[in-house]
């Protein structure tokens, strides 16, 4: 069984803003693999279906980004997935550019608030996470404002694919192992 989580905040006013990045493609994976997202439990939207004959659980945390670990802690206990081997994050990254994936075995937390609450409540850092970029923020800009604005239309268009190539890239994960997920889609 895996569990695959999508980082963000709930309430609409942070819906399709780039934070929700992991939200958008969950709902994604939920859509292409119809899987309903419908229980509240474990601090979180779970859905549970099948993907490439494996079991998993869509995870989407409602504890807000700076408190994922939480929720992702709470899901792989009662669930007993080991997270270095059955986890897979999906999560908002500045250093890309819009659209561009980036699929890593395991790593820090890179300034992520999301991803520090999850090593710190996990206490690993050795999880799978598909990391979707949303660009650099502007000179000047309020990072915060930055992560918590919305797509340009132009923006929108790429993310949308982006979605589709985060899906596609669970299942390589599911199918294959992370080496070749990384060679196809990094």
């Amino acid at each position: 069984m895996y569990i695959i989580a999508g980082l963000g905040n709930p309430t609409r006013e942070y819906e399709h803003t780039r934070h929700n990045v992991g939200f958008d493609t969950i709902d994604i994976i939920a859509e292409k693999y119809q899987i309903r997202l419908g229980e509240k439990r474990h601090k979180a939207l779970i859905g549970k279906g099948c993907i490439a004959g494996e079991k998993v659980i869509l995870v989407k945390p409602q504890t807000y980004m700076n408190l994922s670990g939480e929720s992702i802690d709470e899901v792989c206990s009662y669930y007993k997935v080991d997270p270095e081997e059955e986890l897979i994050v999906i999560y908002d990254d500045i250093s890309l550019a819009p659209g561009k994936l980036r699929i890593r075995p395991k790593g820090s937390a890179g300034g992520h608030n999301g991803i520090k609450s999850i090593i710190a409540h996990l206490g690993t850092q050795n999880f799978s996470r598909i990391k979707v970029g949303v660009g650099e923020k502007p000179k000047g800009w309020d990072l915060a404002d930055y992560v918590l604005g919305h797509f340009s239309k132009e923006e929108a268009e790429l993310m949308e694919t982006a979605f589709q190539r985060a899906a596609e890239a669970v299942e390589v994960l599911l199918e294959d192992d992370v080496a070749v997920a990384m060679n196809r889609f990094n």
